[in-house]
């Protein structure tokens, strides 16, 4: 960079000399040799204004060599590029030495979650319902139908598993249904329920209770599948092909977020006075 500087120093003292030389040129060949004599600008000889334009261009150079080149030249923006990796260089140092001080903590958190999916990943919350082509599951606390093959297909997938439902569906069976553990859900303190039926006054704390099931199912009622279908994993549906009168339905299911992974139809026969499918869905 000094080698720079003091090639254009060297330059800007060569353009004086001839500066000076040219200066003089000009004015011998005006005043001496006659070279446009008779020309003149605003009643002055021609060389002053030529020597004037030259002198323009001469403090020109002189500005660039020690105004520009000094404080905006290479040497100028390599001190700047200097400075700003400096900055940069400190700041690299400060993420790094935080990393290192957040480092326990975030493979602590790293841990945790894995630990929390496998959990969550050996126990496949399974909703069961049976609700008609308008979602309508159920009147005045009981079932609107009569489906043998669907109360089957009911004690095939429950028995052995934990059944998680509200406290009126619970109320609405004559008795706790066998080979099932009954988990009721209340937000009545002081509910009774017999021996065997555990009773909590949440989903959430129904699916810890559950935890250990590998697949505990949500059975109802409304207001149950409404809390549950954000949270399951699978839904076992039978659509029963009519519209009824019913004062509880399912939600919807949102096919975004839902996929039917098997459709089974059932003709009506005279075991089932409706037409209806087994379907289920699994979340996307």
């Amino acid at each position: 960079m000094l080698k720079v500087a003091s090639n254009k120093k060297k330059r800007l003292y060569y353009h004086f000399v001839v500066f000076l030389v040219g200066a003089v040129f000009l004015i011998i060949a005006n005043t001496v040799l006659g070279i446009g004599k008779e020309f003149q600008i605003f009643g002055k000889e021609w060389f002053v204004f030529a020597i004037l334009a030259w002198l323009f261009l001469f403090l020109i150079h002189v500005f660039n060599v020690f105004i520009t080149n000094r404080f905006m030249g290479k040497a100028w923006e390599q001190q700047q590029m200097e400075k700003l990796m400096s900055k940069q260089q400190a700041r690299i140092e400060k993420i790094k030495t935080e990393l290192k001080k957040e480092a326990p903590h975030i493979a602590e958190s790293e841990i945790y979650n894995e630990e929390l999916k496998a959990i969550e990943k050996t126990s496949e919350l399974t909703i069961i319902v049976a609700a008609g082509e308008n979602d309508a599951i159920g009147k005045d606390n009981k079932l609107i139908w009569h489906l043998s093959d669907d109360l089957k297909r009911f004690k095939k997938l429950t028995s052995e598993h934990h059944i998680i439902m509200g406290r009126k569906t619970f109320e609405s069976f004559p008795k706790p249904l066998p080979n099932r553990t009954h988990v009721v859900i209340s937000r009545q303190p002081s509910y009774q329920a017999p021996d065997g039926v555990i009773v909590v006054n949440s989903l959430e704390r129904a699916i810890e209770v559950a935890k250990n099931d590998v697949q505990p199912f949500i059975i109802g009622g409304g207001q149950i599948y409404q809390q549950a279908i954000s949270l399951a994993d699978k839904i076992e549906i039978t659509r029963v092909h009519s519209e009824f009168e019913a004062d509880t339905f399912f939600p919807k299911i949102d096919l975004s977020i839902w996929k039917e992974i098997d459709n089974v139809f059932h003709k009506k026969d005279s075991e089932h006075e409706h037409e209806f499918s087994f379907i289920t869905y699994i979340k996307k």
